[in-house]
């Protein structure tokens, strides 16, 4: 379930970006409080507050994954969205490992990231538990090499690299990936980067 009385933060340094998230989750009946910069939010912020954030990946002042690591420290209940425009698969599980629940990719309709909020808001309201099962449950069903191909994915490999690690064919990983992607009920290689992060999945020499 969702807390009480749920806000949800919006910190980007683009106006145009902050009046239209704000409208779009304002219609759906969320309570909404915009900042302009990393700081103003973290001179704002109030510890015993629950609700949501959402943050853009790159700002002047301090990006949203140094914004997470403050955040993480202070407020508990306030689980995190990262948006990036950039698509980096790398900077996206930098995110996760902050401590972000959820990251996505610009450009994103606007279903995309109303569904993302109310999830992070049940997240803050102690849901999060039954989510992570499924993940789990999902994980065990995928083989060994499915294994090893999504930890390439998590480390930011491409499809070549991932091959020439296991004498296989790009072709081959291909395959692996299609199936990972099925048995993971994954929509997007965003969303599967989530999930794997989310279960600690990754090479046994990464230690983050």
């Amino acid at each position: 379930m969702m807390p009480a009385n749920p806000i949800v933060h919006i910190v980007d340094d683009d106006e145009a970006v902050r009046q239209s998230l704000a409208f779009m989750l304002g219609s759906a009946g969320l309570p909404v409080r915009l900042y302009d910069s990393a700081g103003a939010f973290l001179d704002a912020l109030d510890p015993m507050v629950c609700g949501c954030l959402v943050t853009d990946v790159r700002m002047p002042d301090m990006t949203g994954i140094e914004l997470l690591g403050r955040v993480k420290s202070k407020a508990h209940c306030l689980p995190a969205i990262v948006i990036t425009g950039h698509g980096d698969v790398p900077l996206a599980v930098e995110a996760m490992k902050a401590g972000a629940v959820d990251f996505i990719e610009k450009p994103f309709e606007d279903a995309v990231l109303l569904r993302a909020v109310e999830s992070a808001l049940k997240t803050a309201g102690g849901d999060g538990d039954t989510q992570m099962q499924e993940v789990m449950s999902r994980l065990s069903t995928l083989s060994e090499r499915e294994r090893q191909v999504l930890e390439g994915l998590v480390a930011g490999q491409a499809n070549k690299v991932i091959a020439a690690a296991y004498g296989i064919s790009p072709r081959t990983v291909e395959v692996y990936r299609a199936n990972v992607m099925t048995k993971m009920q994954a929509k997007s290689l965003s969303e599967l980067v989530r999930m794997a992060v989310r279960a600690h999945v990754g090479p046994a020499s990464d230690t983050g």
